[in-house]
């Protein structure tokens, strides 16, 4: 067997694990389009996001829930985003002031906590 030929037993496993846990995104940029709403963006880092998904924005000490009502890929709309995509969130009923670089975008039913 050579270097080139080998294939770990693990190869896929790892990123189905990840794909089936509660929907992750750092935030990396927030913008308001006006007229239209707040739009969040960052790369999904586990699970899918679908639009007319609920949400939480969270840092220590503050959470703001949303919905999502539009998701974007480098100029295509998407209904949904999966891990390891390039996204913007537009989202309902939240403010450019409400959110900011590094907040945690995660699913509304997820049980995610910071730990001090």
């Amino acid at each position: 067997m050579t270097a080139h030929s080998y294939k770990p037993s693990h190869q896929g496993k790892l990123s189905l694990c990840l794909s089936n846990l509660f929907f992750h995104l750092t935030v990396r940029d927030v913008s308001a389009i006006r007229g239209r709403g707040t739009v969040v963006t960052g790369q999904v880092e586990s699970s899918v996001l679908k639009v007319g998904d609920n949400i939480q924005i969270t840092r220590p000490g503050a959470t703001k829930t949303s919905m999502v009502i539009g998701i974007e890929s480098f100029g295509k709309q998407m209904n949904q985003a999966r891990m390891g995509d390039n996204i913007g969130v537009l989202l309902r009923d939240i403010s450019k002031q409400d959110v900011q670089h590094g907040d945690i975008m995660v699913a509304a039913d997820s049980k995610f906590t910071w730990r001090p």
